[in-house]
């Protein structure tokens, strides 16, 4: 038998390598063949779940499958994030990123998965800011009344939240250290329960995302002291920071896609592009901004740079405030 030319050999082999990538580029070309599951810590009917069908719809329309959104509650978000480490990785089961899930990453001293690790970032949505609000009754209207008036009455105000590990939660916990107050924390088995409590006085304080409270605040149910990312809100332009009371503060609730590791990098490139042009669409951003929220367009890398900051970032503040899971 006539052994085939070295340089025919080469070819053959480098043509043989090629077959993989070839038949993954064909695979990312070809997606979505099926429906794609995106699921969703939280329940139904939150701003997560809105955020998460306004981007599914989109996706659907621009990629020609349905894409579904399941609500799994559970363990502050952890049910949702390990349904979709275990779930193929194949780009049809998605994770809507929610802030606990950087903040669980601590709070919680058995996962059986890291949320860095096993979640490749897929998509930054928005970041959304959230108010420091008080009942209408409260003594306070600003912050540093706020703080005059903790400092006065240690342990006498009672800070809700939607429960251990929020992002309301671990904002409350971040004022505490950076304005040195204290606070009897309030956990809820979510935001609206709080904010009922709120309205009808039987706590004092809550940290809550503005897509949640801005209809209280402009009718003048709830009074907003001040929101807590580093610039104001386009939503309550008029409405201080805390950092304009509290040097360096800043909190604020994030939403993004992630897929299980080792995903194909075409597909997640592709789902990437799909969602980036949503950010930029003017209609879909609107009702972005009626969520209260700005957009974090980016790359994979990018999403996962601030994944890792947040998580970083909250790690400290479990430590320091003693957090422990319900």
């Amino acid at each position: 038998m006539k052994l085939p030319h070295r340089r025919q050999f080469l070819h053959l082999a480098a043509g043989a390598a090629a077959l993989p990538a070839m038949s993954r580029i064909a695979f990312a070309q070809a997606y979505p063949t099926r429906p794609v599951h995106f699921i969703v810590g939280l329940a139904a009917g939150g701003g997560a779940d809105i955020l998460a069908r306004l981007m599914g719809q989109w996706l659907s329309e621009r990629l020609g499958q349905q894409f579904v959104v399941e609500n799994r509650p559970g363990a502050g978000t952890n049910v949702a994030t390990e349904a979709v480490v275990r779930a193929p990785a194949d780009g049809y089961t998605l994770l809507m990123v929610l802030p606990p899930n950087a903040v669980n990453a601590t709070l919680y001293q058995k996962l059986n998965f890291s949320f860095i690790r096993d979640i490749a970032p897929v998509a930054g949505l928005i970041r959304t800011p959230l108010a420091m609000e008080v009942n209408p009754s409260f003594p306070a209207k600003t912050v540093p009344e706020f703080i005059a008036y903790a400092k006065a009455n240690p342990d006498k105000i009672s800070m809700a939240s939607a429960g251990i590990g929020t992002s309301g939660h671990v904002a409350g916990e971040l004022f505490k250290m950076m304005a040195h107050v204290d606070m009897v924390h309030v956990p809820y088995r979510g935001g609206a329960p709080a904010i009922i409590d709120l309205l009808g006085g039987q706590v004092q304080v809550l940290f809550d995302p503005v897509s949640s409270s801005t209809e209280y605040i402009r009718a003048g149910k709830l009074r907003a002291l001040a929101v807590t990312t580093a610039t104001r809100s386009e939503a309550l332009p008029d409405i201080p920071t805390v950092a304009d009371f509290v040097p360096g503060y800043e909190a604020s609730a994030f939403f993004g896609v992630g897929a299980p590791k080792n995903t194909p990098a075409d597909i997640i490139e592709k789902l990437n592009k799909e969602i980036n042009a949503g950010l930029a669409d003017p209609k879909l951003k609107a009702r972005l901004a009626d969520l209260g929220g700005t957009v974090i367009a980016g790359s994979p890398a990018d999403f996962g740079r601030l994944l890792a900051d947040e998580t970083e970032k909250w790690a400290k503040v479990v430590k320091l405030a003693g957090m422990k899971p319900e």
